[in-house]
């Protein structure tokens, strides 16, 4: 959708997980476009085997503005929308379809006004999220992946280590 600007998304998460890990996780989606839009509304996946919440499916109980979009802390491959404010919500009916994803512009939610929830500070996240840390590479991998970022030729590089 064209000038979306809310992420929405279908969880069995529960607003403590929510909230101790800083965000909502384990999204496959495309991070620029997810990073581009302003909110997330969380909506209740009630259906699914491990579902945290108490929430009807499909109601939207959680609405964030979204931080940033990180690599999950859960699931590797898939992001974390990191959030640095959260609002409670009860709005039944909020979701349809089958993609636990969506994309949607604030003039789709007739039942949500954005302008008036309440909004509170996220509190430092539990699960801390930590950048991967770099992996040992051998002269000869450093050079090549230095070759590939820069189009030159491995013989082109030269490395220095000082001790």
């Amino acid at each position: 959708m064209a000038n979306a600007n809310v992420l929405s998304v279908l969880t069995s998460k529960s607003v403590e997980t929510i909230l101790a890990d800083g965000g909502t996780q384990s999204w496959a989606l495309d991070r620029a476009r997810a990073k581009a839009c302003r909110y997330v509304v969380i909506c209740r996946n009630a259906r699914s085997q491990h579902v945290e919440g108490i929430e009807p499916h499909g109601s939207a109980f959680l609405v964030g503005r979204i931080k940033d979009v990180v690599p999950s802390t859960e699931t590797e491959g898939r992001w974390l929308i990191q959030l640095s404010e959260y609002a409670h919500c009860d709005v039944p009916g909020q979701w349809e379809g089958r993609n636990p994803v969506a994309y949607w512009t604030e003039a789709d939610y007739d039942e949500l006004d954005f302008g008036t929830l309440d909004f509170q500070p996220m509190p430092e996240p539990e699960n801390e999220y930590a950048p991967p840390r770099a992996q040992p590479l051998t002269l000869a991998q450093a050079k090549a992946g230095l070759s590939a970022a820069f189009d030159v030729p491995p013989s082109a590089i030269e490395i220095i280590i000082r001790a």
